[in-house]
């Protein structure tokens, strides 16, 4: 029942417009145009204000015909990441991918897309259909943010998905917590070719303690990185200040904890090495720490009724669907943690987050004849406790 060329060409309008987090409102107008044609209640909350964007959380609510079946969540994210102004589809055959020069966008907009699509089939077939409450996010990629400004208590459904992974065959159950950190290393500033002994090289600190780290890949359930260095203010400056962004995530909360506390040592033994005295004064380097919880883990059991819900359409549509850990965030972590149950369910994208994106149609339309099973079964009653 898939419109696969109806699909397809919605998909390619959504990647063209422009909706880089915070920036979201050209592409959230056009979803609420088309979900109130399909006769959802849309509202947008204030979620953009409370982070500095232009446009909040687009939240539609559909009636359905099956009052007995329990209300669904679907949701994906209206945003994306940079470079991803002005992009250029190219389809070339079955695959939709990057001109090379920015992102594709079908993180997440192929989410988008196939929700909207499926909506409209139950529409035109006039299909069983619990009440189903749609929520596109906004600012998924600037942290989950958008999701943790979400309240929850306007919604209807308790359990759903989110369509924001790769792998159709894979329906994603568990996924790290994530700590992000921001460290100010501070040094002494000098003149470097003048009086380079009276200055405290704030990178050289931050370069070493970096160097002394653990980061990558460090066990199956750990990893770190250190993503943004920024410092100096000109190259005839002993720098007196660097500033490191980075993370860390893993599945286990003690293993969180203790490379957390490992990065933040790394630097802090670097910087105890470094110290002068200069006109009876003692300057110390030091390292001044920002730690937050990015989100919390997601792990939703096999035995929840949205998991089974899946797997029975997967059953009926000859497909073999594995539950796994991701080593990812998305808003299923924030929406687990607010009291939902919610999985995460792929849609075929690639590459995401470079502009080597791309994405394979077959496996777009394979998710969204999914969806569509899911939302039937789910209307005959299949998720009831």
């Amino acid at each position: 029942m898939i419109n696969q060329e109806r699909l397809k060409n919605f998909l390619i309008e959504l990647i063209k417009i422009d909706s880089l987090s915070r920036r979201e409102y050209d592409v959230a107008m056009r979803l609420k145009r088309e979900l109130e044609e399909l006769g959802a209640d849309v509202s947008i909350d204030n979620a953009g204000e409370m982070v500095g964007g232009n446009v909040g959380n687009l939240i539609a609510k559909f009636r359905g015909n099956s009052n007995d079946a329990p209300a669904l969540l679907l949701s994906a994210h209206m945003d994306t990441v940079v470079p991803g102004e002005g992009i250029k589809p190219i389809l070339d055959g079955d695959v939709l991918r990057t001109d090379g020069t920015t992102v594709l966008g079908g993180d997440d907009k192929s989410g988008v897309a196939i929700i909207c699509e499926v909506l409209r089939v139950v529409k035109e077939n006039n299909l069983p259909c619990s009440a189903i409450d749609v929520i596109f996010t906004i600012c998924e990629e600037a942290g989950l943010i958008g999701a943790k400004c979400l309240d929850i208590n306007s919604l209807r459904a308790r359990t759903g998905l989110v369509l924001d992974s790769d792998s159709v065959g894979f329906l994603f159950t568990k996924a790290p917590a994530a700590n992000r950190m921001e460290f100010r290393i501070h040094g002494l500033e000098a003149h470097a070719g003048v009086c380079p002994e009276k200055g405290i090289n704030a990178i050289k600190v931050a370069a070493e303690g970096i160097a002394n780290m653990k980061l990558g890949r460090i066990d199956h359930e750990t990893t770190a990185n250190i993503g943004v260095v920024e410092g100096g203010m000109a190259v005839n400056i002993v720098p007196n200040q660097v500033i490191l962004k980075g993370e860390a995530r893993s599945h286990d909360s003690d293993k969180l904890k203790q490379q957390t506390e490992h990065m933040q040592r790394c630097l802090e033994d670097a910087a105890a090495k470094y110290y002068l005295d200069l006109d009876g004064k003692h300057h110390q380097a030091r390292v001044e720490a920002k730690i937050e919880r990015d989100y919390d883990r997601m792990d939703v059991p096999e035995s929840a009724p949205i998991v089974q819900l899946v797997h029975a359409a997967a059953r009926n549509l000859n497909l073999d669907v594995k539950t796994r850990a991701t080593g990812g965030g998305c808003d299923a972590n924030v929406l687990n943690q607010k009291g939902l149950v919610v999985a995460n369910l792929g849609t075929g994208m690639r590459e995401i987050h470079t502009v080597n994106e791309w994405l394979d149609l077959k496996d777009l339309y394979l998710s969204a004849q999914m969806v569509l099973e899911i939302v039937k079964l789910n209307a005959g009653g299949l998720s009831k406790e």
